[in-house]
C-alpha cells in the first residue's frame, strides 16, 4: 500500500475542518461577486487580431493620410406596402422620424429625400432611407443604441415597417442574441443536469452538490476573469464559455468524486477515510484531467484573435476553479453530511449499491465487444471516419448578417438596402499608395472603378484622393454578406486578378480591406496557426500521459481515438450546417461558411473533456490491473465501475451544450452541436467499444514503456491498492 498523495491529504484537511474551508469559500465567493460587477466595464465587441494582415496595413495607411470621419453611420429603412414617398402620410411618418433622430445626442446629422438628397427613394416609391451620421469614436452599439430605440417606436406606427442597418445595430443585436443564448442554455441545461444527476445518484442531496459546485467556480470564475480583463481585451462572449464550460465540468468534476465516495463508503470505509481514499483516487484523476482540459485550452491563448483569446481564458478560468472547488470545497461538504449525502432518495433510483465488478449492463457490453474485438474495433473506427468524410467540404468563414435569424430586423433591412439602393453600410475599400498626378497611377485607378464597376457583387464604387495627394482610396459598396463564400472569393479574384491586372507593371502598393477581406485575412491567420497549436497540445497530453500510465502505448491510443471523435465531429458539423442534412429538424440555420474559430475551439475544448472520460476510465482500469495483473478482467472492471457515471456525466455535458445550440445564433449552434455530438461519440463509440477493443487486443503491451523512459517521474492517479474486504449485492440494473 503507498502512502496517501496530496489530493488525499487536501481532501482529509478539508474533511476535518470543514467550516474552515467553507468560510473560506465563503469569502472567495464574496470577492468574486464584487469583482464581477465590473465585468461588463471591461469587456469589448467583436474581436480583432493583433498581428499585422493586408487588411491591416491598408487601415494603417489610410489613417495616416485620411483624417478619421469619427463618424459611424445607421441607414434606416421606411416602408409602406400601400403607400408612396410622396403620399402626405408617408412624408409626415419620415418628418417625424427625422426629428426625433435629430434630437438625439449621439446623433450628428441626418439625410433623407425630404432634404432632397437624391437616391433616397427605392423605384417604386414605397421605401424611403434615411441616413444617420452618428457623432465621436466611442462604442458602436453604444452610439447607435439611442437609432435603435426611435426605430423601434416608429416600427409600432401602423401601416409602416421601420428598421436600421449599421455596424452599431448589428452588433446590438448579436449582443441581445448572445444574452439570450447565455439565459436559454442556462434554463434548458441546469434543469436537464438535474434530473440527470437525480437519475444517476437516486439521492436529491447527492444531485445537487455537482451543481452547487458548478456554480460556485462560475461566479468565481467571472470574478477572475473580470481582473483578467484590466489587463487585456476579452470579447462580450467569454460569459457565454465560462457559463457553458463551468456547468459542464464543475458537474461532471464532483460527480466522479461524490459517486467515489459513495462508493468507499459502501464498501464499509469510515466517513473522513472515504473521503480521503476518495481524494486519492478520483479526486487525483479529476486533478490530471482537470490539467490536460487546461492544456489543451492553452492552445487558443496563441491566436491573436480577441474572441479566441477570451473563450480560451474564460475556460481555463473556470475549470481551475471547478479544481479547487473539487479539492477543497466539496471534500468539506461531503465531510458535513456524511451518509446524509444520500438523503431524499428517489424510489426505485436509489437502491443502487457497489460491487467490484461494476453494473452488469456494462460487463455485458465488455464482453461483447471483447469477444469480437478486431470486428469491433473495425465497425466502431468506421462509423466515425464515415462521420468524418463531410469535413473535406470545409468552408471556414464569420457568419455575419445572413446568419441572424429569417425574422431579424437587420437582415431585413440588409437585405432591403442592397435590392433598393445602391448606397449600402458596409464597404470594400482599396488603398492605392501612389498619386493621381502620377498618369500611370491614375489610369490603373480608373480601370480599377470600371473593373469593380462590372462586378454583380458592388455597388456605388468612387475613388478619393488624400489631401496630401499621397494615396487613393477607392471604395466599393458591398453588396453581400462580407462572411459569405462569395464575397470572400469576390476579395481572392481582387487581390489576386483584378488589382494585378489593372496596375500591371507599376510598383505600387495597393492594399484591400473591408468586412470581407477582414474575413479572409481572419481565416488565413487562424489557418496558418493552427497546426501549431495541434503539435502544441498532442505533444504535452502524450507526455502527460505518458508518465501517469507509464506507458507509450496508452497516449497514443488515446490522442488517435480523440481525434477520430473530434474528427466526426467536424464531418456532422459540416453535414448539418453547410449542407443542411437535418438543419431543420433540429431547428439549425443552413450558412454558407462554419465559423472559422469553430473548429480549432472544438479541438481544444473537446481533446481536454475526452481525456477527462479516457482518465477517468484508465485510472480505474490500471487500479485494478496493478491489483491483479489480469488485462481482461481490468478492462472489464474499469468499465463496469465507470460505464453508467461516464454516460451520466456525458449526458449532462450533452444537456448543456444543447441548450446554447437551441439559440437564434448561429456561431453558437454550431458550437453547442458540435460539443455536443463529440461527447455522445466519444462516451459511447469510443468508450464503450474502442477502449476495450484495443485493450483486449493489445493485453499486456498496453502497458509497454521502454526501458529507457523508465527515468521519467511516475505520476501515480490510481486508488490505493488493497483488495476490497467487503462484497456488495450486484446492482438490479446499471
Amino acid at each position: 500500500m503507498r502512502k496517501t498523495g496530496f489530493t488525499g491529504s487536501l481532501a482529509r484537511i478539508a474533511a476535518v475542518h470543514p467550516w474552515r474551508t467553507i468560510t473560506a469559500w465563503v469569502v472567495v465567493l464574496a470577492v468574486s461577486f464584487v469583482a464581477a460587477g465590473s465585468l461588463g466595464d471591461v469587456l469589448v465587441d467583436g474581436g480583432n487580431l493583433s498581428v499585422e494582415t493586408e487588411s491591416e496595413t491598408a487601415e494603417q495607411i489610410w489613417g495616416e493620410h485620411f483624417e478619421a470621419s469619427g463618424a459611424p453611420q445607421e441607414y434606416v429603412l421606411v416602408e409602406s406596402d400601400g403607400l408612396t414617398t410622396d403620399d402626405p402620410a408617408f412624408s409626415a411618418t419620415v418628418t417625424a422620424l427625422v426629428g426625433e433622430l435629430r434630437a438625439l445626442e449621439t446623433v450628428e446629422g441626418t439625410a433623407s429625400y425630404l432634404d432632397g438628397a437624391p437616391g433616397m427613394t427605392s423605384s417604386d416609391g414605397t421605401v424611403a432611407l434615411i441616413v444617420v451620421t452618428l457623432t465621436g469614436d466611442g462604442d458602436s452599439s453604444a452610439l447607435a443604441a439611442p437609432v435603435v430605440e426611435k426605430v423601434n417606436e416608429a416600427d409600432a406606427v401602423a401601416g409602416f415597417r421601420v428598421t436600421t442597418i449599421g455596424n452599431g445595430s448589428v452588433n446590438t443585436e448579436f449582443n441581445d442574441l448572445a444574452e439570450e443564448t447565455l439565459q436559454r442554455g442556462e434554463m434548458l441545461g441546469i434543469p436537464a443536469a438535474l434530473i440527470i444527476l437525480v437519475v444517476v445518484f437516486g439521492a436529491a442531496v447527492a444531485a445537487g452538490i455537482p451543481l452547487l459546485l458548478a456554480i460556485v467556480s462560475i461566479v468565481v470564475a467571472v470574478g477572475l476573469t473580470a481582473v483578467v480583463g484590466q489587463i487585456m481585451d476579452l470579447s462580450t462572449f467569454v460569459m457565454n464559455m465560462i457559463t457553458m464550460i463551468g456547468l459542464a465540468v464543475g458537474i461532471d468534476y464532483s460527480l466522479f468524486v461524490v459517486q467515489r465516495f459513495r462508493e468507499e463508503r459502501a464498501k464499509g470505509s469510515p466517513v473522513v477515510e472515504a473521503i480521503e481514499r476518495a481524494g486519492d483516487s478520483a479526486t487525483r484523476a479529476v486533478f490530471f484531467s482537470g490539467i490536460t482540459v487546461v492544456i489543451a485550452l492553452m492552445g487558443l491563448l496563441y491566436m491573436p484573435d480577441t474572441v479566441m483569446r477570451s473563450l480560451g481564458t474564460g475556460a481555463i478560468v473556470v475549470v481551475i476553479a471547478a479544481l479547487a472547488a473539487a479539492l477543497t470545497l466539496l471534500p468539506a461538504i461531503l465531510g458535513l453530511l456524511g451518509d446524509r449525502v444520500d438523503r431524499g432518495r428517489i424510489p426505485f433510483l436509489g437502491r443502487t449499491t457497489y460491487h467490484e465488478g461494476g453494473g452488469r449492463f456494462w460487463h455485458r457490453i465488455t464482453e461483447v465487444v471483447t469477444a469480437r474485438p478486431v470486428i469491433s474495433m473495425v465497425l466502431a473506427g468506421g462509423l466515425l471516419i464515415a462521420a468524418a468524410v463531410p469535413y473535406l467540404t470545409l468552408n471556414t468563414g464569420q457568419n455575419f448578417i445572413e446568419s441572424l435569424p429569417e425574422d431579424s430586423d437587420s437582415r431585413h433591412a440588409w437585405t432591403l438596402l442592397n435590392e433598393e439602393f445602391d448606397t449600402g453600410s458596409f464597404y470594400t475599400s482599396i488603398v492605392v499608395d501612389g498619386s493621381l498626378d502620377d498618369p500611370a497611377v491614375a489610369a490603373a485607378v480608373g480601370g480599377l472603378v470600371a473593373a469593380l464597376e462590372a462586378e454583380d457583387g458592388y455597388g456605388e464604387v468612387y475613388a478619393t484622393p488624400s489631401a496630401d495627394g499621397e494615396i487613393v482610396s477607392v471604395d466599393a459598396v458591398t453588396k453581400l454578406d462580407p462572411s459569405t463564400v462569395e464575397a470572400g472569393d469576390a476579395i481572392v479574384r481582387l487581390r489576386t486578378g483584378i488589382i494585378p491586372g489593372a496596375f500591371d507593371g507599376l510598383d505600387t502598393g495597393v492594399y484591400v480591406t473591408g468586412g470581407a477581406a477582414n474575413t479572409v485575412d481572419y481565416v488565413d491567420v487562424i489557418n496558418g496557426r493552427t497546426p501549431v497549436i495541434f503539435v502544441f497540445v498532442l505533444g504535452l497530453s502524450f507526455v502527460l500521459l505518458m508518465m501517469v500510465f507509464r506507458s507509450i502505448v496508452v497516449p497514443l491510443k488515446a490522442i488517435v481515438m480523440n481525434l477520430l471523435s473530434v474528427g466526426a465531429s467536424y464531418g456532422l458539423l459540416v453535414a448539418v450546417f453547410q449542407h443542411g442534412f437535418g438543419a431543420e429538424l433540429f431547428g439549425f440555420q443552413q450558412t454558407d461558411v462554419i465559423e472559422a474559430w469553430i473548429p480549432l475551439f472544438l479541438f481544444a475544448v473537446l481533446f481536454g473533456l475526452s481525456m477527462d472520460y479516457h482518465i477517468f476510465l484508465l485510472s480505474r482500469i490500471k487500479e485494478h490491473y496493478d491489483l491483479t495483473g489480469d488485462n481482461d478482467g481490468s478492462v472489464a472492471f474499469g468499465l463496469g465501475s465507470t460505464g453508467a457515471i461516464i454516460t451520466g456525466a456525458a449526458l449532462i455535458m450533452v444537456a448543456v451544450f444543447g441548450g446554447f445550440a437551441a439559440g437564434d445564433l448561429v456561431m453558437f449552434q454550431q458550437m453547442g452541436f458540435g460539443l455536443a455530438v463529440a461527447v455522445i461519440l466519444d462516451a459511447t463509440v469510443v468508450r464503450s467499444v474502442l477502449v476495450p477493443a484495443t485493450m483486449k487486443l493489445l493485453g499486456e503491451r498496453n502497458w509497454y514503456l521502454p526501458t529507457w523512459l523508465e527515468w521519467l517521474p511516475q505520476i501515480h492517479i490510481e486508488g490505493r491498492r488493497e483488495p476490497v474486504v467487503l462484497p456488495v449485492p450486484v446492482p438490479e440494473a446499471a
